[in-house]
Parts: structure tokens; sequence; C-alpha cells
């Protein structure tokens, strides 16, 4: 049976008995306010509750404010349309499932806990709506959309009380701890780059998981503002440092090809390397206050160090020496601006310095897949088209249960690649909790005459369920056999439980997923492989953006997206070894992407009618015609040899150009996008020049 040995290991440990039972209270405080102030529909005062309760106190705020939020848009749009639309079921039918349809593809564009808005906005209109139409004869609809917002909102405070005051669990050091390991991850990599890289094996799927904790991290840090801890209110600072600390991730992949490129020439270099990273990591561990005006010092012996390599090293290794030292000091300016920011924020400090180019927006250049986000809206809509026109062909009275649970389902898990196996679990916790509410409802409560024994029975089912929570294998199974459970029993002042509705009731909670189950599978579930296969292309569609764009503050927003995405990539639990390799490489070329902007600002440094500047725009075309055949999975080795040739007579014609500083810097970008973004070995231009005949 599905689950079976992970429950029959859990053990759980004194935070899930503290959770679970403040949590408990919690809805048991809400469900007798909401008896007290005799309230339609107290299940959705106890259910608030249990939705979004978290261990950490700061997300369960978070989340408390953005449901009242999306509950109130529900609330508001079910009262402007139904009147007009009631008697119409077409055209109430459509307008729900497009609204629900429109609310979900906005909910997945935002990768935050504010999603949750316009996702509850959603389906909280159809729950409104249909359950107006259940209860036509005895409510309004403005009744009903109130009755559910003031539900909602009693749940909601009784939630925010007693998680922020009985032992709250702020997410403050969580948050803290996480970034301090990040730094030492870099610190660590940094070491073994630059001292003997081979003995890190899992070099390129620990660089992944700094990019996957980065994006993590960027999601928990809205949660800040809604907790007190020693990180309160500075949500907007982490970003930009999480911001600022990917761009590490970058430099540290850059050095890393350096180092194999010069490893494949000749590795007598590194003894005096070590001279090198002795001097810098000793900079780099001097723990006194950063100032903001000397972001960009150096060691002071970073200059002489690097002369001393690159005058020991093999002719063909200087270029790439060179570049070496361009990756360092641009790693050791970010390190110093990680830190000082970092510092800042410790210090209670919220101000970014004036000398550090904010790379936050007021829409974040962070990774969004439309194309998920809009195969998910269209799942919601046809959903609902299918389980409410079910409902209204069958004349089933109680299909307004089986209609909202299908709208529920088809929202709530679409965020994952593929939500078809956790909605499956959801289907069987919902067979499960009817078996439950069967017991209680003729097995107990009868039996049962006050509030307190209320409780009493309640308390060993709900709070097993509840330490189910914390643990994500568990939680797929603790949450619907426990919402199931309480919406199922339908407590009420006065409470009677009919026995056709009862059947009917459960029958829609299992028909309504089921319905959600085959839509979704048909149209928006996809494998981790084919998921990557979707971000790559978006990949490779930035490699060719960046192109043409200048080295600056939208580069760097630029080069963050893709660094995110990366992040994302690492998150999949792909099959394929190819596409393992896929995104390791494209790790790679996102790191090597500030060399095509270099290409853009030489082009600006050289005089207009040089010959080298139409050579270098040649090369761009041909970087562009490659990526996009990658992007449209139409690569080809033609495409990859004019490329090669276009890359050779540029680096050829860098030996007539009168600035020797710009022609190396040229040759260093050159040297870079040849090695990193196409991935070829330091190959002699003399193999180009035979291929074309020259």
């Amino acid at each position: 049976m599905l689950l079976t040995k992970p429950l029959l290991a859990f053990r759980p440990s004194k935070l899930d008995w503290i959770f679970a039972t403040k949590t408990f209270v919690a809805g048991m405080l809400a469900l007798y306010i909401a008896f007290s102030l005799n309230l339609a529909y107290p299940i959705w005062a106890i259910g608030t509750v249990f939705v979004i309760a978290n261990p950490y106190s700061g997300m369960t705020s978070s989340k408390s404010i953005y449901r009242l939020l999306g509950t109130l848009l529900g609330a508001i749009v079910s009262i402007a349309v139904t009147p007009f639309l009631i008697n119409t079921p077409i055209l109430f039918t459509l307008f729900l499932a497009c609204w629900v349809g429109f609310c979900l593809y906005i909910s997945m564009l935002d990768r935050t806990s504010r999603s949750y808005v316009s996702m509850l906005a959603g389906y909280t209109t159809v729950i409104i709506c249909y359950n107006m139409v259940y209860y036509a004869d005895t409510v309004s609809i403005f009744d009903m959309a109130l009755g559910r917002f003031l539900e909602i909102t009693v749940g909601v405070v009784c939630s925010a009380i007693v998680t922020t005051t009985i032992f709250p669990m702020h997410i403050g050091p969580a948050v803290e701890t996480r970034v301090s390991k990040i730094i030492q991850d870099i610190k660590v990599l940094f070491d073994q780059i630059l001292l003997d890289q081979k003995q890190l094996d899992n070099y390129n799927q620990w660089l992944g998981n700094i990019t996957r904790d980065a994006s993590d991290i960027h999601v928990l840090a809205v949660h800040l503002s809604y907790e007190r801890s020693s990180l309160q209110g500075m949500t907007k600072p982490l970003q930009e440092m999480l911001h600022q600390l990917t761009m590490l991730v970058a430099n540290l992949v850059a050095m890393s090809e350096r180092m194999k490129q010069l490893d494949q020439i000749d590795m007598t270099y590194r003894e005096n390397l070590k001279v090198v990273h002795g001097h810098i990591a000793e900079f780099l561990h001097d723990h006194h206050d950063i100032k903001a005006q000397e972001l960009n010092v150096l060691p002071h012996q970073f200059e002489s160090d690097f002369a001393a390599l690159v005058v020991s090293a093999r002719p063909e290794q200087q270029i790439i020496l060179n570049g070496l030292k361009m990756d360092v000091r641009h790693f050791i300016q970010n390190v110093r601006a990680v830190k000082l920011i970092w510092q800042r924020i410790q210090q209670g400090n919220d101000t970014l310095p004036e000398s550090i180019t904010p790379l936050t927006t007021t829409y974040p250049s962070l990774h969004r897949d439309h194309g998920a986000a809009v195969r998910g809206g269209i799942s919601a809509f046809i959903t609902i088209l299918i389980a409410t026109s079910f409902w209204i062909l069958s004349g089933w009275k109680a299909g307004f249960m089986m209609a909202e649970m299908a709208a529920i389902c088809a929202c709530i898990l679409t965020a994952m690649d593929n939500p078809v196996p956790a909605l499956k679990l959801f289907i069987r916790a919902s067979i499960y909790s009817a078996v439950v509410v069967f017991i209680y409802a003729y097995g107990v409560f009868p039996h049962v005459t006050t509030f307190w024994e209320l409780v009493l029975v309640l308390a060993p089912f709900s709070i097993f369920c509840l330490m189910l929570f914390p643990h994500p294998p568990l939680a797929g199974l603790g949450l619907p056999l426990l919402m199931s459970s309480i919406m199922g029993l339908n407590l009420q002042n006065h409470y009677m439980l009919d026995q056709i509705t009862f059947f009917d009731a459960s029958i829609g909670t299992v028909i309504g997923p089921i319905i959600s189950v085959y839509v979704i599978h048909i149209v928006r579930a996809m494998s981790p492989d084919m998921a990557v296969q979707r971000i790559l292309a978006l990949h490779y569609k930035a490699v060719r953006n960046a192109l043409y764009l200048s080295y600056g503050a939208d580069f760097k927003k630029h080069l963050r997206s893709m660094l995110d995405r990366i992040g994302v990539l690492n998150s999949k639990a792909v099959q394929s070894e190819q596409l393992k390799n896929d995104i390791n490489l494209a790790l790679v070329e996102t790191s090597t992407v500030i060399d095509l902007t270099r290409l853009q600002e030489l082009i600006n440094k050289l005089p207009q009618q040089d010959a080298i500047i139409f050579y270098i725009k040649d090369l761009q075309q041909s970087l562009d015609d490659y990526f996009q055949a990658k992007e449209m999975q139409q690569a080809s080795a033609n495409l990859l040899q004019i490329f090669l040739h276009r890359l050779a007579v540029v680096q050829s014609a860098t030996d007539d150009v009168e600035n020797r500083d710009i022609a190396q810097r040229l040759n260093i970008s050159l040297n870079n996008i040849r090695s990193s973004l196409c991935h070829q070995t330091n190959i002699k231009i003399t193999e180009h020049e035979k291929w074309v005949g020259i």
C-alpha cells in the first residue's frame, strides 16, 4: 500500500508534537469562535487553520495574509458576476473557467508565496458561486461571500495568534544558516578550484546546488517581513544579496574552465598559483568590517603575483592566465560585495550601498515558464467546463461538490511538473477520509453533547495528521486526509448528517479530483526530462539575447535570471544522462556570456572602419544561428564549424589591432567563448584555415 513503509517508520519528534498540538489548539479556537458567532460554515474557519499551517510562524503569517487577500478578491468577483450570469449557466460556466484559468496562469508565473493570492482568488470564486447555486433558495450571494470571508478571517486570526505566541519558530535563523552555508561552500569551491580541482568529483553538482539553494532562499525571504526575528524586514536586501551572490557562481565556473584549459597544456604553473591563492585566501579571510569605498580593493600583492605567474608559464598559457586573472579579480570584488551587504543586514541596515548596482527589479528577473503556466490555465479551464457540464446535464443536486473539488485540484498542485501522482494520493486520501467521516458521524458523534467532548474526540486523529505536515513525503497524505475529513464532517451548531447527503458528498469529492487528474495528465503533466528540455531551450534563447547586451545593470539582471534558471534545472530529477550533461554544460555556458558583452563593448572601442568589426559581427551572427538551432533542437556540426571558422578569422585579425590592450582582451574573450560556450579545446587557427582552404 502506498506510503505504508514511510508511515510505519515515522517517529514524530518533539517539534512535530509542538507544531501539531498548537495547530490543533488554533483550529479548535477558530471552530469555537465560529460556533459562538453562529457562522453558517464553521468548517471553513477550522479548515483555514489547517491549510495555512506551517512550523515557521513567518510562513504561517504570510500565507494567512495572502489567503485573506485571495478570498477577498474571489468574494468580490463572485458578488459582481453572479447576479448577471446565474440564469445563463453556459455563460456562467465559461466565465468561471476563464477566470480560474487566468488566475492560475498568473499564479504560476510568481514563484513566491504571493502566488497563493491569485490561485485562491480563482477557486474561491468557484466555491462561493457553486455554493450559492446549491443554496439559492436560502441565502443571498452577498451573505454567502461575506460568510466565507468572515470564516476565513476567523481561522487566519486564530492561527496567527497561536503560532506567534506559543513556542514560535522563526524562519530567520534557518535563512541565516543556509546563507552561511552557501558562503562557506563558495569558499571551499574557490580553494579547491585553485589548488586541486581533480579532487572535487561533484564540482558541477555542488555549483548547481548553490544556485538551487539561492533560489530557495529567495522564496523564503518573502516570509521575513511577517515574523519577529533578527532578519525581520530584510527581505529586499537579502534578495539583493542573493542576486550578487549568484554572480560568484559564474566566477567560479569561469575559473574552473580556465584551470582545465591550463592543465591540458602544462601543470608546472600550479606552484606559483599556490602563492597567488594563499594571498587571496588570507585577504578574503579578514573579518574586519568592509567599507563601501573599499569594495574594489585587491590584495596588495595581486598584480605582482599574477605577473610572476604569467612569466613562469608557457607562452600558449599566457592568454588563458590573463583570463583567469580577470575572473579572480571579479570573484574577489563580488565576494566583498556579498560580505558588505550581509554585514549590513546583520547590523539591521536594510539599505544597499551606493557603490553596488541593485539587480532587484519590481518584477524580478527570474526564470518564469510561461508555457507551463499557459498549459496549467488551459487544464483548469477544461476541468471546470467538464465537471460543471456534468453537474448541469446530470441534474445531480450534490454535483456542485464534485465541480468544486475538480476546480480546487486543478489549481493546487499545478506548479509541479507532473501533479498526477500527488493528485492520485489526494484521491486515495479522500477515500480514506470518507471512512473516517462515517466512523465519526455514526459511531462517535451521537455520544458527543458538549464542545469539550468534540475537542477530545477530534484530537487523536487531527494531531496525528498534523504531525505529518512537516515531512514532505507524508504531507501529501496528511493534509488531504485531514481537510477532507473536516469538510466531510460539516460541523455546525445544529449538527445533523443526512445519509444521502453524506454519500453524495463523498462520491463528489472523489469524482471531482478524478476529472482533474485525467485533464491534467493530458494537457498539463510533463516528465522532468521534458521540463528540462523546455527550460534548456529558454536557456539557449537567453544566450542569444546576451549577444547584443552591453555590460551593466541590464546585463547583470539578465545573467541573474540565467543563473536562477540553472537553479531550477538542478531541482529536476532527470533520468537522461545526456540531459544531465546538458544541464552541466548550461552552467558553463552561463558563466561565459559576459564575454559576449565584452565583444560588444570592444566593438565600440575599435575604429569604426576597422575590418575586425565586421568579422566580430559575422561571429556574433554565426553564434546567434548556432544557439537558435540548439533552441529548436536542430543544432548541427556544420553550424558549429562555421562559427569556429569565423572565430579563427577574428582571432587572426587581432594581430592587426593597434591597441594591444584591446587585442589582449579580445583574445581572452575569444578563448573563453570557444572553450566554455562551444566546449572546444584550444584548437590552432591553422586547422580552421585548412578547413576553408586559406
